[in-house]
């Protein structure tokens, strides 16, 4: 397990036992983050908050058993301990503002989930799953077309974000185009008093909506892509008969045609350019481009291995299943169907550097994004699962110098920002719910959420290699220092999750425990350091990181696991449906967590550097980094350079 994961796991075993005894009146010492085995789904998709403090102003209902999620007014917000002064987020020379990028001062903001609540309370009642739709569209209609208040397009946000927890999307989408038909077929009293209009306004606005949230990410619904389809070219029909809604039309003919919905009986697109994960086929013109956002239907390129190291190369869809990645490989191995029906089918094998070997079912989607940093998929039979080993490692356990030994504090940090940056606006605002609420029937969807995870754990990692390929003690204690100056000017250009990944690197136990190397740190640094611990120190559900994430204002990049932790929260610590009925209060509470990615996102990262060779060089090593993720391998190294005699 890597020392993210293992983080998040320890905080969340606290939820069983807030069941069997309520929480002490003060908060409770945080575990450290460090290396252990398990499986990844079980830490990263099922985080749980720590019981001192729950994630947003939300509680149990008195009397309801735990099950309602019940929002409460803003209550005066706690007083923030003052934050790092540039002096000290600067020791030494060779730091400065990240790069350039202007910001505006920092000031502090009340919760999201609290301002939502005191402008519109409640946001709605409970109702039945098949009803919510309705009552929205009569909210949204009684509103008429200005002034429909901040209550009805709260409530259209939060359904939009969340139906998928209570109504499938072609459900959702088919009752829409119901009402359209029956706004439609009124009485004509009705729709001479305007009834008709305005229930045909508040179907477009629902509409509307819907695509601009979804956009990509209904590329790859086809079912929701013919209902969609449907309901446009019914409304399109009406474009002669009211001349009002002809703003709304206009702008969702430019939606639909934005969206490039996807319908089975049509003419399928030409090929799509195949795009590069990371670690495949480290190419430096690939890992130069700006990232893009992954699709189900995009292809890539991929390496699957034989139990000799040999491999295969093949061609396939991100979302393609096991079974088909078997049936490409088994094509490039020119088996013959004589030859396949006397030997044994081949299985999927994944095997991590640690050599865990784990078999994928056939029905298995996206397997791509699942690997670990350093872990290979393997084509074998049964027969032949037991004598897989891990291949060499990709990483020469050989010391030297490396990019990072030439390279400046700040350029190695702007690059880093840089990057996540990338990595952050490639992830749709909706994959945080897919990935919590659906778990692996939602992967397909959370494609770019989980290369996002894979580089956090991918930074940890590199933070010990690096340190741990330095065999020579001042150098050593020189590139620690130089660590810890890239975390400070990661958290100036407000990039929380390069930020953290370096810190909990360096609390890796295999890096700790080097006793002379710290002891050669600066004094500045080692209490730069302890500040840095106290901000990613977890108890009272990081509360300090918390306080100092609110006084930030956009673009931010923020510590990503934590996000997928308070949904966890907010999903197992209530229910979702409750005798039949809509838990609206959990839904708001949900969509304002969201809600706070956009305001992240809501301005663009400005970062000036330079186009040189050597920045080019940069760039290229910080998004290509060649890690060593085996625990026991780095606890050699560690012992190694610092015997325990020592």
């Amino acid at each position: 397990m890597k020392p993210l994961e293992k983080l998040l796991k320890k905080q969340g075993s606290h939820l069983a036992a807030r069941a069997a005894a309520p929480p002490g009146p003060g908060p409770g010492p945080g575990p450290g983050p460090g290396p252990g085995p398990g499986p990844r789904r079980q830490s990263l998709s099922r985080p749980a908050a720590s019981p001192e403090e729950p994630a947003g102003p939300a509680g149990p209902r008195p009397g309801g058993e735990g099950r309602w999620l019940e929002l409460r007014p803003p209550e005066a917000p706690p007083r923030s301990p003052p934050s790092l002064s540039s002096e000290e987020l600067s020791p030494g020379t060779g730091t400065g503002t990240g790069g350039g990028g202007e910001r505006e001062p920092p000031s502090p903001e009340p919760p999201p989930v609290a301002a939502a609540a005191a402008c519109c309370w409640p946001p709605a009642a409970p109702a039945p799953p098949e009803r919510l739709l309705a009552a929205l569209l009569e909210r949204l209609a009684a509103g008429g077309a200005h002034g429909r208040g901040c209550g009805a397009d709260s409530l259209l946000d939060d359904i939009v974000l969340t139906h998928s927890l209570f109504l499938p999307t072609e459900r959702f989408l088919q009752q829409l185009h119901q009402h359209f038909v029956l706004a439609a077929g009124g009485p004509p009293a009705c729709r001479e008093e305007g009834a008709g209009l305005r229930r045909k306004r508040a179907v477009l606005a629902v509409l509307l909506h819907f695509l601009e949230t979804y956009k990509g990410l209904l590329q790859e619904e086809e079912s929701a892509g013919r209902v969609i389809k449907e309901l446009y070219l019914l409304i399109m029909k009406d474009t002669s008969l009211y001349r009002d809604l002809e703003d709304e039309i206009l702008k969702l003919h430019q939606l639909v045609e934005t969206v490039e919905l996807k319908v089975a009986d049509e003419t399928p697109p030409p090929n799509k350019q195949v795009k590069p994960l990371f670690r495949h086929f480290r190419r430096i013109d690939s890992c130069l481009q700006t990232r893009v956002a992954f699709r189900g239907s995009d292809e890539i390129f991929c390496r699957v291995y034989m139990p000799d190291h040999s491999y295969v190369t093949i061609r396939s869809r991100l979302s393609a299943s096991v079974q088909d990645i078997l049936a490409s490989v088994t094509e490039k191995l020119q088996y013959s169907e004589e030859r396949g029906a006397r030997e044994e089918a081949l299985i999927l094998v994944t095997v991590a550097s640690s050599g865990e070997k784990a078999v994928l079912q056939p029905s298995e989607e996206c397997v791509f994004t699942a690997l670990g940093i350093n872990s290979h998929l393997f084509a074998c039979t049964r027969d032949t699962f037991e004598s897989l080993v891990p291949l060499p490692e990709e990483i020469q356990v050989v010391p030297g110098d490396t990019e990072i030994h030439r390279a400046e504090p700040e350029e190695v940090a702007n690059h880093l920002t840089a990057f996540h940056w990338e990595l952050f606006r490639c992830i749709h605002e909706l994959e945080f719910v897919d990935y919590v609420f659906h778990g692996e029937r939602g992967r397909r969807e959370t494609a770019n959420l989980e290369l996002m995870l894979q580089r956090c754990s991918e930074v940890q990692h590199w933070v010990g290699t690096e340190l741990l390929l330095c065999e020579s003690l001042g150098k050593r204690a020189h590139l620690l220092k130089k660590l810890i100056k890239i975390a400070a000017i990661c958290k100036q250009n407000q990039d929380m999750l390069s930020f953290y990944a370096v810190v909990i690197g360096l609390n890796n136990a295999a890096i700790s425990r080097l006793r002379l190397t710290w002891e050669k740190l600066p004094g500045k640094f080692k209490n730069l350091f302890r500040k840095f611990e106290n901000l990613t120190d977890p108890c009272r559900n990081h509360k300090t990181y918390r306080e100092v994430l609110a006084k930030m204002k956009p673009p931010l990049i923020p510590f990503v696991p934590l996000i997928l932790k308070d949904l966890t929260f907010l999903h197992e610590g209530s229910k979702t449906l409750l005798d039949g009925l809509v838990n609206m209060e959990k839904l708001h509470c949900i969509a304002e967590k969201v809600r706070t990615i956009r305001k992240y996102r809501s301005r663009p990262l400005c970062l000036e550097m330079e186009a040189s060779p050597s920045q080019l060089q940069t760039k290229a090593y910080v998004r290509q980094l060649q890690v060593i993720d085996n625990q026991n391998l780095l606890f050699e190294l560690s012992y190694k350079l610092e015997p325990s005699s020592q």
